[in-house]
């Protein structure tokens, strides 16, 4: 497989839940038109990322909804469970733990931890928070996958080197707090940072002429 871009990762997460909504609206099939209409996309655009993964659908007849969901799906390794450590009982974290989704879609949050001491011991979802002092252990036991990342930006350097020692050894992270973050080679991480984001919706309304 050729190396992919990120861009063109997140874009196959929104055929994906335009696959899925056509799925319950018992869409049978899409065009690579309307697949790129629903996602302000052109169609070349969505060939062009369906291509480098092999060959769906066939000219004049377009994709099979179930079909392209599920080769998307297992794509994006949605057909595995995967194992996700929450760093964090705040208010982001907790959100995320109640956050339905995660687990219809295989990320099974199997512990939480803090440094706190009035969030261990809690019990969020069924799940009680752990202290952040048993992260090796916890980790180990429940063999986990993904950690995400919601603790203060002065924090966040010292866990992820906790989570990415080689005696834990963490290969992906998501991470929630305002602050670029060093890893190790072979450890992915994303930053979610809502603060950027709501910028760029600033920027937008402030100069809306500049936004395509």
């Amino acid at each position: 497989m050729p190396k992919i871009s990120y861009a063109t990762v997140r874009r196959l997460s929104r055929y994906f839940r335009s696959l899925d909504l056509a799925e319950r609206r018992h869409i049978t099939t899409l065009s690579s038109d309307e697949l790129a209409k629903q996602n302000h996309l052109t169609a070349a655009q969505v060939r062009k990322d369906l291509s480098f993964f092999g060959a769906f659908g066939r000219r004049g007849l377009g994709y099979n909804v179930t079909d392209l969901k599920r080769n998307i799906g297992r794509i994006l390794g949605l057909d595995k469970s995967w194992n996700v450590a929450v760093i964090g009982a705040g208010n982001i974290g907790r959100a995320l733990i109640n956050f339905d989704q995660f687990r219809s879609q295989g990320f099974i949050i199997k512990t939480v931890l803090d440094n706190d001491p009035s969030k261990v011991g809690m019990v969020i979802a069924d799940l009680e928070v752990k202290d952040l002092k048993n992260l090796r252990g916890e980790i180990r036991s429940h063999g986990i996958d993904i950690a995400i990342l919601c603790v203060p930006a002065n924090a966040a350097q010292k866990v992820v080197d906790m989570l990415t020692a080689s005696e834990i050894g963490v290969k992906a992270i998501l991470n929630f707090a305002p602050v670029s973050l060093s890893v190790p080679d072979g450890v992915f991480i994303r930053n979610e940072n809502m603060a950027i984001e709501i910028e760029a919706l600033s920027f937008a309304l402030t100069n809306p002429e500049a936004v395509r």
